[in-house]
């Protein structure tokens, strides 16, 4: 698998993945829209013979946001997911982000997990966040990552 980074013309690689991976998926106009020229927007796709994952990160005054980090069914379990978060994490860091958040589905046990691992923990709950159509709506756990363990 690569791991590159990511500009417009991925749009349509990404947007296949992200169908694979959310119940409400972006398209190709949102990734593009977000990769072409916005301040502090950077993604990265993989992909094996096929697109594998994708993730959209933004940062903006000393923070960083993962917008959406996304693995295709046949390719989880297998690293993608880290790859993606190492090489955001590495990005931030070198844009002088102190600290990096994200939503994450409270029932996404493996995502939690992985983000865990990295040394992110739990900051709080948006309930109802994520809309699952008829199943109703899903709590997001929102999760925080100290890059710096220095004064502000």
């Amino acid at each position: 698998m690569e791991l590159t980074a990511a500009s417009a013309a991925d749009a349509p690689d990404m947007a296949a993945v992200h169908a694979q991976a959310f119940d409400k998926p972006w398209d190709e106009a949102d990734f593009d829209a977000l990769l072409d020229g916005g301040t502090g927007v950077f993604g990265f796709v993989v992909r094996a013979e096929d697109p594998a994952g994708v993730l959209i990160c933004r940062t903006v005054a000393g923070e960083a946001e993962i917008l959406t980090v996304g693995v295709a069914p046949w390719a989880r379990r297998r690293g993608v997911g880290q790859a993606l978060m190492t090489a955001a994490l590495g990005v931030a860091r070198q844009t002088g982000a102190r600290a990096v958040f994200l939503e994450v589905d409270v029932g996404n046990a493996g995502a939690v997990a992985l983000y865990e691992r990295l040394g992110f923990y739990r900051a709080g709950l948006r309930r109802g966040y994520y809309d699952r159509g008829a199943d109703g709506r899903a709590d997001a756990l929102v999760m925080r990552l100290d890059l710096t363990s220095g004064p502000d």
